[in-house]
């Protein structure tokens, strides 16, 4: 693990010990102590249905261009990008590169259209973020008394992200505007790659067209979005119900809604490439939202750990544990990236 990450870890866990430090740990584990083990299992089993839907949907976009791999294969693809995602400052990114290079690998296909899968697959996830991320703001703005700057940020963040992914959609579909684009990109990376930059352009408008070849051909196929939008959904009303079960654990009723609402606000502040999965942001933000809405400071701070428990560490992980599953010289090359 990089330096830079290990300090950015210890900085995001340092602010989520000051808050629980100023909460009183004493409550939280008088909470904790408290909590219905029955629910916290629910909760557990019910993060690793998500799982495997998730490896299901991704299996989708596999299929419909041919590559030839099983979903227990995909599984352990899904978690270590899962896992480098929280652990790297990328906007939740990270690991999707890592994602498309072992699918290449494994299945021998080329990166280009192992890279598309990953791709469509996020762009699946993103759909119903961006649904519900409208909804949730609109229903902030009129029930919930926030400062004008919370609102106009949250705002803008769903316009960046619907900018970006109508973008990167454009430019998957449309051979001119990807054309374009890759070129701007090109034309600041050959200010500092001096050696062969015409084959470097060559090279990289090979990629966007079989890139853009594979999209095409995953968005000819009805089951991607027949099943896989759905399924996009579901996932997301799974990942709400996961934080309703932690909440019940600890015999507290909280609004569906409300849930939605500081869990879609916490996934946006998870984006910003500051701290490692919004690590310690994440965690303040719910535990504010949270008791803004009437519920405990305590029982608010206990919820949140126990959730971030499940679904940042536990997925991490589980992700880390996997890495051997792929050599060693992919663990050498994913080391390189936390």
């Amino acid at each position: 693990m990089k330096n830079k990450t290990l300090v950015l870890m210890v900085i995001g866990l340092g602010v989520l010990a000051v808050m629980i430090l100023f909460i009183g740990p004493g409550k939280i584990l008088v909470a904790f102590e408290h909590a219905n083990l029955w629910y916290v299992a629910l909760a557990i089993l019910l993060q690793l249905v998500i799982y495997g839907l998730w490896t299901l949907r991704w299996s989708i976009t596999t299929e419909s261009v041919g590559i030839q791999v099983k979903k227990r294969h995909l599984f352990p693809m899904l978690m270590v990008g899962l896992a480098i995602n929280n652990l790297t400052p990328s906007a939740r990114g990270g690991g999707e590169p890592l994602r498309a290079y072992l699918l290449g690998k494994y299945s021998k296909s080329s990166m280009e259209s192992a890279f598309a899968t990953v791709i469509a697959d996020r762009g699946l996830d993103t759909v119903p973020f961006i649904f519900l991320a409208i909804l949730t703001i609109s229903a902030m703005v009129l029930y919930m008394d926030l400062p004008s700057w919370i609102v106009y940020a949250l705002i803008m963040a769903v316009i960046l992200i619907l900018v970006l992914f109508t973008t990167v959609f454009y430019m998957s579909v449309n051979k001119v505007a990807g054309e374009k684009i890759t070129g701007w990109f090109l034309n600041l990376v050959k200010r500092f790659y001096k050696k062969n930059p015409d084959k470097l352009e060559k090279r990289a408008m090979e990629a966007i067209h079989e890139f853009q070849l594979t999209m095409k051909v995953m968005l000819k196929d009805r089951r991607v979005m027949l099943y896989g939008l759905p399924l996009s959904f579901l996932l997301w009303f799974l990942e709400i119900m996961r934080v309703y079960l932690i909440f019940s654990a600890f015999g507290t009723s909280v609004s569906l809604i409300v849930i939605a609402e500081v869990f879609i606000l916490a996934t946006l502040i998870g984006m910003i490439p500051l701290l490692p999965g919004g690590l310690g942001a994440v965690d303040g933000v719910m535990i504010v939202f949270y008791s803004a809405a009437g519920i405990p400071l305590s029982i608010s701070a206990a919820a949140t750990v126990l959730e971030r428990l499940i679904s940042f560490w536990m997925t991490s992980i589980i992700g880390l544990l996997l890495l051997p599953y792929f050599g060693s010289s992919a663990v050498e090359k994913i080391s390189k990236k936390i």
